[in-house]
This record gives structure tokens, sequence and C-alpha cells, in this order.
């Protein structure tokens, strides 16, 4: 099970975040796309102060929706949520339950990814056994962030640096914060090929059109 993840997650480009949706269902369709598209490889259920119920529910419509394209699906924060949701992810931030105190409960198969914000918290990040993919960000303010300042381009310039992207060996990371359409090339000129992505799929007029198209110039980089 942890190597099937780790295959899907070192192929993978577009990590998208999102909370819950009265369109969820149709909604998650579009943007996972469908067999030979490319289009979310990763899905994330964002929604701060969801009660325990609310969260396995809306974690388990994802999971129904992915396993349809083979997408993976991240818990956020909680590692208890991600224990009993049957998830192939948990995310967790500087100030949550530390990666190692993580693994203890979610156990081997799920994948843990870190944020970080900071070089030294990226290359800590990167040299921790208990971490499998890293995010660096936010590259600009955003709402979803609040209170976050913008790190700027210099931190995935240095992420590149120190694992080029799809070089063997080397751990993914993903650029986050105001990552959409007009602001894609600037972060590919990093060096960057993975991103999260927010409000550039969720507030789209057309999410689906919207997050294909990030997909496919995320994969011809």
């Amino acid at each position: 099970m942890r190597a099937c993840r780790l295959a899907r997650l070192l192929d993978a480009r577009l990590y998208l975040c999102t909370a819950r949706r009265g369109d969820e269902g149709s909604f998650l369709e579009e943007v996972l796309g469908g067999p030979g598209v490319p289009a979310v490889d990763l899905v994330q259920l964002r929604e701060k102060g969801l009660e325990w119920r609310e969260e396995l529910a809306g974690l388990a419509r994802m999971r129904e929706a992915a396993a349809r394209v083979g997408a993976l699906v991240s818990a956020n924060d909680r590692a208890d949520v991600a224990a009993f949701a049957g998830v192939d992810i948990l995310h967790v931030g500087q100030d949550d339950i530390p990666p190692r105190l993580a693994r203890t409960i979610v156990g081997p198969d799920v994948l843990i990814g870190l944020s970080t914000h900071d070089p030294e918290q990226f290359l800590v990040a990167l040299a921790d056994p208990d971490v499998d993919y890293v995010c660096v960000g936010p590259v600009h303010a955003t709402p979803t962030k609040e209170g976050r300042p913008p790190v700027g381009m210099g931190l995935p310039r240095l992420a590149a640096r120190h694992a080029p992207p799809f070089e063997p060996g080397a751990k993914p990371w993903f650029v986050t914060g105001g990552v959409d359409a007009r602001t894609l090339d600037a972060v590919l000129e990093t060096g960057a090929r993975r991103v999260v992505v927010v409000r550039g799929i969720t507030e789209a007029a057309d999410p689906g059109t919207a997050a294909t198209a990030l997909a496919e110039r995320l994969r011809s980089a």
C-alpha cells in the first residue's frame, strides 16, 4: 500500500485543497478528470472546525470520487481522523502534531506531508524520514493562509537546488500560496514542477477546464 501511494505521489503534479461544496459530487468529477485526461492528482479536504463525523463523511465522498481515477486523498492536520478515514495522506503544518508522533498514530502506510515556510524548515523536512513530501510557501499572500506572510520565490528556488523535481531519490515538494493560471509561469521559472492550488480551481467559472489546463502546463514543463 505504501509503495503504491509513493509511486502515485512521485508522479503527481497538481494538488487541490478544497472545502466541502454544495455541488461536491459534480465538482470532484470535473476536477479529477477521466482516463487519459491530466487533472488533479491529489485532493485534500481543508475546512477548519469540522466535527469528527462531518470530516469523516467529507473524506469518504472524496475517496469514492478519487478511486475512480486513482487520485490520492489527504486529510488535513488531524492524525486521529486520518487513522480512521482510510485516506492516503495526512498533511500537517509546523504547529500541528510533529510527523514523528503522527506516524505512531497513522501507521506506516499513510503518507505524511509537511508545510514549510523558510529554508531551515524545508531542509529539516527534507531530511525527516517520516515526511514523504514537503510544501513550500505561501509564495504569494492569500486568504487561505491568513496571517502568514508570503515567502516569495526564493524558497522554491532553494528547494529546486536541494531536491530537483523528478530526480531519482529526490523527495517531492509542492509550491503553495496564490498559485493559479496567472502565476504558474513564475513558479515554474524557479524550477518547481508541483503545485498546490485552491482558488485557482475552486473559484474558477469552469473548475474542470481550469484543473485540466493547469495539469497540462505542469506536465509539459
